[in-house]
């Protein structure tokens, strides 16, 4: 019997990459994707003299920001569109000027109740946008058309310095875009200059999301099937590791998978587009709603 020999271990199992079930409620049925895009078209606004719903995107450069305006565009046309210019590879940011991307409503409908700016990347140390430009976007005072300038953010000593900006010009939404797969090599200096921009907005009490891109190169579940984004423990990580570092709770962080190489729309890109967008959009509505009691107040 006792020849010393112990019993091998038996083969240790991997952990499972997933959970059992979704850890965010989530419907991937065509009618839901059909509801949401006939809700976001219908949306009431709280102050319809403002037109549109200002979205202002940021991020480092290369994580979606004109990408996920294209997406959106998608899923309202119907269509792959490229309203936003998008640079194929690149370590410089693409966006030079500050433009509002609106969206098309159906053939002979007026646009859509909201609007999107996207601004030149955050890069690391003197390069990229200058936070304080986007601090001036917030509050509305630059213009449209305006050329970014890394080392001169604009001066309220500049005639093209809107003085005296209108609800309309404000941004209602601030939008961070990041890159699933790149949260772990963002640089400190980037972190640091979006914490700084998130708490001026915090200061104007302007809403923020945070909005992930690209968890098809950051999941290979997802890689394969968009649809196990929220069993994905990857993905979980993911969204946690962004919270702490923007300081964003978890149920402010939207992951989303932009269209990128796809040739046709696809519903479950579509439902994840349409859940962050709902989201944005019931921020924004909520902050004007505000703006207006504490108008009606004064």
């Amino acid at each position: 019997m006792g020849g010393g020999e112990s019993t091998p271990a038996p083969p240790s199992t991997p952990p499972k990459k997933e959970f059992d079930k979704q850890w965010r409620e989530t419907y991937w049925s065509k009618g839901e994707r059909d509801h949401m895009v006939d809700a976001l078209r219908g949306f009431k606004l709280s102050d319809p003299d403002v037109g549109q719903l200002r979205c202002l995107l940021y991020g480092p450069v290369g994580a979606g920001k004109s990408s996920f305006i294209n997406s959106v565009n998608n899923v309202f046309q119907n269509r792959i569109t490229s309203s936003a210019l998008v640079a194929s590879t690149s370590g410089t940011s693409f966006t030079m000027t500050y433009d509002t991307h609106y969206i098309q409503g159906r053939s002979g409908e007026k646009r859509l109740p909201f609007a999107f700016n996207d601004v030149m990347g955050l890069e690391t140390q003197q390069n990229g946008l200058h936070p304080n430009d986007i601090i001036n976007a917030l509050k509305g005072h630059l213009p449209e058309g305006y050329e970014f300038n890394p080392f001169h953010p604009l001066s309220d000593k500049k005639k093209e310095f809107i003085q005296n900006p209108s609800l309309s010009d404000k941004t209602h939404c601030l939008v961070s875009i990041v890159s699933a797969d790149k949260l772990t090599i963002m640089s400190k200096d980037v972190i640091d200059k979006m914490k700084n921009i998130r708490a001026e907005a915090s200061r104007l009490k302007i809403p923020q999301v945070v909005v992930m891109t690209m968890p098809d190169k950051a999941c290979v579940l997802v890689n394969k099937d968009v649809k196990r984004i929220f069993y994905s423990k990857a993905i979980k990580e993911k969204m946690e590791l962004c919270s702490n570092e923007l300081g964003l709770p978890m149920n402010c962080i939207l992951p989303v998978k932009n269209y990128h190489e796809e040739g046709m729309l696809d519903n479950n890109m579509d439902i994840l587009i349409l859940n962050a967008m709902t989201q944005i959009m019931n921020f924004a509505n909520d902050y004007l709603w505000q703006l207006q009691q504490h108008a009606i107040q004064k």
